[in-house]
């Protein structure tokens, strides 16, 4: 006899199970457990699924790096009893959470799959369904007695993403996320299409590795017109910064005035590791391509080619949070670890 796929279905918090508070009208999370009520459907899926709750689910703008442990232990926890898993996450800071955990968990042989909605289950128009019941389908998707997707990746809106290449762009169309630096790894319409060229490619499977060590010593800095000496010098002598994630413009460039050049060669010199990534939403970083991003290489500073702000700033948490070395560093930040830059 056949054994059945087993699904954990994991619940953080999010749209997807909210209500609304008539009298002040804003959106609150409810009980689980009522919102499998709402998907009967999931019952005529050929897999059996099993639930799991964060104690106190949240509004995913709260998501941080103890959560983000959290999640990582729930997975650890059911990782041999289950064949995959579905994680439940508010949208707005989705694609930060599901690239940290394409780092936190190393070796990785069955799919994480994340998703959410834009309207909250109950609503009449609600993406909620066909996001969670797609979600679900998609992880139980075996061949050969293995998982056909063994990566994290997010659904939403009939398309299946490697999570680390994703962005959110959209606060109000169901079309939430993009990845325009990356294909689509499966479309779901009248079929459910998997493009097994785009997955990630595993040679051998090895046990799975948990890191929970992820460094808070991080920083963003989005470049702009009129950023002053001041603002710059008081963002790289934070106390304890260790990292720094530079938003530079187009291909990775940047204002080549000495004050700009010497204040990141100073605080590369104290041993800040400065990563260039584009402020686009596609493209990457070309440093050299011209003189405006020549003097930053020169500086030795780090290329972030296509990666994304997101996968940067968790990758940064990672590689910090395992104690790669200072002369290490800029050379595994810019060789992909888990399909997050070409």
């Amino acid at each position: 006899m056949k054994e059945e796929t087993k699904i954990l279905l994991i619940y953080t918090g999010g749209t997807i199970g909210m209500v609304k508070d008539y009298r002040s009208g804003s959106l609150k999370a409810f009980n689980f457990k009522k919102l499998l009520k709402n998907i009967p459907e999931l019952n005529l899926l050929d897999c059996g699924i099993d639930t799991v709750s964060f104690k106190n689910p949240i509004d995913s703008s709260n998501m941080n790096v103890g959560y983000w442990v959290e999640l990582v232990d729930i997975i650890d926890r059911f990782y041999d009893s289950h064949d995959g898993f579905v994680v439940l996450h508010g949208s707005d800071t989705m694609s930060y959470t599901a690239s940290a955990l394409s780092y936190m968990l190393e070796n990785l042989s069955k799919p994480v799959i994340f998703t959410g909605s834009q309207l909250p289950i109950g609503d009449l128009r609600t993406d909620a369904k066909e996001n969670l019941i797609t979600a679900v389908q998609i992880a139980a998707l075996r061949e050969k007695g293995k998982s056909v997707i063994r990566e994290v990746c997010l659904y939403f809106e009939y398309k299946l993403y490697r999570a680390n290449r994703t962005t959110k762009i959209n606060a109000e169309h169901f079309e939430a996320f993009q990845s325009s630096n990356y294909p689509p790894l499966a479309e779901s319409g009248v079929h459910l299409k998997v493009y097994k060229e785009n997955l990630k490619k595993i040679r051998r499977t090895k046990n799975l590795v948990v890191h929970k060590k992820m460094s808070e010593n991080v920083a963003i800095l989005k470049l702009f017109p009129g950023l002053g000496e001041k603002v710059l010098e008081s963002v790289l002598s934070i106390p304890d910064l260790r990292a720094l994630i530079l938003e530079t413009y187009g291909s990775g460039n940047a204002p080549n005035e000495p004050w700009f050049l010497n204040q990141l060669k100073k605080a590369t010199k104290n041993g800040l590791h400065i990563v260039n990534v584009t402020q686009c939403s596609g493209g990457g970083v070309l440093m050299g391509q011209y003189e405006t991003s020549e003097q930053l290489k020169k500086l030795q500073i780090i290329n972030g080619k296509d990666i994304t702000t997101e996968a940067a700033i968790t990758k940064l948490m990672y590689l910090l949070g395992t104690g790669v070395s200072d002369a290490l560093f800029k050379t595994v930040f810019e060789t992909s670890l888990r399909g997050e830059m070409s």
